[in-house]
């Protein structure tokens, strides 16, 4: 049997704002790779177990920039980083590096917010 990641946790959760982990946090997203908290002078990414990456603070001063896209059925968000290389995809695949994470369409509204707020703060 294949165990899809996007099966393993319910819909009602995917994209919904969480802040019973992360209380101090503006903005807080869960999707289908990790947690994205978003607080005023750093982000937080909280990979879920199954994750090829680890957890990540990064610091609004080294965020350069903010990739998402909405996607027909999957849709991501990227925290460019000073230091890390940008992941563009392919054709028909999403980027995958250690500052992405990815949602369906239940996650957009909360991606999108929690992409406007990093930008806001990086922006100063």
């Amino acid at each position: 049997m294949i165990d899809f990641p996007w099966g393993r946790r319910s819909d009602t959760t995917a994209g919904t704002e969480s802040p019973a982990e992360h209380p101090d946090a503006d903005i807080v997203c869960e999707f289908q790779d990790g947690t994205l908290a978003v607080y005023e002078d750093h982000v937080v990414i909280a990979r879920v177990a199954r994750s090829n990456f680890q957890d990540r603070e990064i610091p609004v001063k080294e965020i350069t920039g903010v990739d998402y896209d909405k996607g027909i059925t999957i849709g991501y968000i990227q925290i460019e980083q000073v230091d890390v290389p940008v992941e563009s995809g392919g054709l028909l695949s999403d980027p995958v590096n250690p500052n992405t994470l990815h949602f369906d369409r239940s996650g957009r509204a909360c991606a999108k917010k929690a992409c406007d707020a990093i930008l806001e703060r990086a922006r100063g």
